[in-house]
């Protein structure tokens, strides 16, 4: 009987706890397209249906997050099995379990999130958005979700100020 290795959604579950980016470059790299790519990490769960953007995102793996959230059609806001937590959810978590001195570097794992469009409106199972579920004395967690949370219900309808001086006025021939 042959001795098997580890298969690829298993190794690509270790380098998300481990932070491991060589392991992730080079499981990745056995892959032929983009598109086999994004079909194996959006297929890619533990037991308890955690995918490698929520593993990374509860160990505050921000290499492996980084290198994930490169990966095109990559599936960003999906859902875990037992809370029905988004990757943002278990990033929030994550910065929560650490102490108050090391708050700073958990923002980065939630930054990172929402710069790729993770959706800070998600509910989850116990209808908790992130920001309902940040530590209340971290201000700055906090105001980083409510932001981005804004951001996105406003869309397009914020107004964008120019620097351009040009003329000021209605605009209409017939002022």
């Amino acid at each position: 009987m042959a001795d098997e290795g580890a298969t690829p959604r298993e190794l690509i579950l270790e380098s998300c706890r481990r932070n491991n980016p060589d392991l992730l470059d080079e499981v990745l790299a056995q892959q032929r397209s983009p598109p086999q790519i994004a079909a194996l990490l959006n297929r890619t769960v533990d037991g308890v249906g955690n995918g490698a953007l929520h593993i990374a995102a509860t160990y505050g793996s921000y290499e492996v997050l980084d290198m994930l959230l490169d990966q095109e059609g990559l599936e960003i806001d999906n859902f875990d099995r037992m809370e029905k937590d988004t990757p943002l959810h278990k990033a929030v978590r994550h910065v929560n379990e650490l102490g108050k001195e090391r708050w700073d570097e958990g923002l980065r794992i939630v930054d990172i999130l929402l710069d790729a469009g993770c959706d800070p409106r998600i509910r989850n199972k116990a209808k908790l958005k992130p920001v309902e579920l940040a530590d209340p004395r971290n201000v700055a967690l906090r105001d980083m979700l409510r932001k981005a949370e804004f951001a996105m219900m406003a869309g397009d309808d914020v107004v964008q100020e120019d620097d351009d001086e040009g003329p000021t006025g209605s605009g209409s021939e017939s002022d």
